[in-house]
C-alpha cells in the first residue's frame, strides 16, 4: 500500500476535508481505544482502496477537541463522510471492512 489515511488538525481540517473537491471519510479516533485500534488497518486498507476516489483521514480527538466538539464526536470511533464540505453521512462504533466499504460505496453513488 502506498496511499495512506491523512492525518488532520483542527488547523488543517476546512482546507483538507471541508474543501476538498472530492469526498473525505474522516475516521475520529483516540490512541487508548481499543475499537479505534482495531479499525485502524481497516482505515489504512481503504485509504489505498479508495485512492483517487476518497480522501481517508484520520483526527485524534484527543488533539483536536475544537473540532471533535464542532461535529459531535463524542463515542469513538465515528466515522463521518463529508462531500463538499458537509457531513452526509455517519457512522459510529467498529465495523468489519466490508460493511464499512459498503456504506462508503452507497455514499458514492449519485443521488437520484
Amino acid at each position: 500500500m502506498s496511499k495512506e489515511a491523512l492525518h488532520v488538525t483542527d488547523a488543517t481540517f476546512q482546507k483538507e476535508v471541508l474543501e476538498s473537491d472530492v469526498p473525505v471519510l474522516v475516521d475520529f479516533w483516540a490512541s487508548w481505544c481499543g475499537p479505534c485500534r482495531m479499525v485502524a488497518p481497516i482505515i489504512g486498507e481503504l485509504a489505498a482502496d479508495y485512492d483517487g476516489r476518497v480522501v481517508v483521514a484520520k483526527l485524534d480527538v484527543d488533539e483536536n477537541i475544537n473540532t471533535a466538539s464542532k461535529y459531535g464526536a463524542m463515542t469513538i470511533p465515528t466515522m463521518i463522510i463529508f462531500k463538499a464540505g458537509q457531513e452526509v453521512e455517519r457512522m459510529i462504533g467498529a465495523r468489519p471492512k466490508k460493511v464499512i466499504a459498503d456504506w462508503l460505496d452507497a455514499s458514492l453513488e449519485p443521488s437520484a
